[in-house]
């Protein structure tokens, strides 16, 4: 079993950056894929990143490309989403998820790829 935990959400303007991180305990990362997927308030949940924990491989949703960075810290077992120049429209809430199988550019988006979520963490971003 892995357990997930999300920090770092909060309220910002639009421009600012934010750092989401994603905990993991239980057991270490060391042959997961990795993913950070975001639900808007009355839409549904959509993919926004990816990484292969062991090739480092990453894997972006369109429209954060550019702005967004996935990483992953393994002594600390721990994933990151770097979050700059953000909008109005990446207000959602962020959820951090773990694939026990090797994530692909096909595959990354797909949310039963993931065997164990996160409980989200919730960004903000006022205009």
């Amino acid at each position: 079993q892995v357990q997930l935990v999300e920090s770092g959400g909060g309220l910002v303007q639009a421009g600012d950056s934010l750092r989401l991180s994603c905990a993991a305990s239980g057991r270490t990362l060391s042959s997961y894929g990795m993913g950070w997927f975001r639900q808007a308030p009355g839409k549904e949940r959509e993919f926004v990143a990816a990484i292969n924990w062991i090739s480092g491989n990453t894997y972006y949703e369109d429209s954060v490309k550019g702005r967004f960075t996935i990483s992953r810290d393994n002594a600390k077992n721990t994933v990151y989403l770097q979050m700059n120049s953000l909008k109005p429209e990446d207000t959602a809430v962020y959820y951090c998820a773990a694939s026990v199988r090797a994530l692909s550019s096909t595959w990354a988006p797909s949310e039963g790829m993931y065997s164990y979520w996160g409980q989200g963490t919730k960004v903000t971003v006022s205009s």
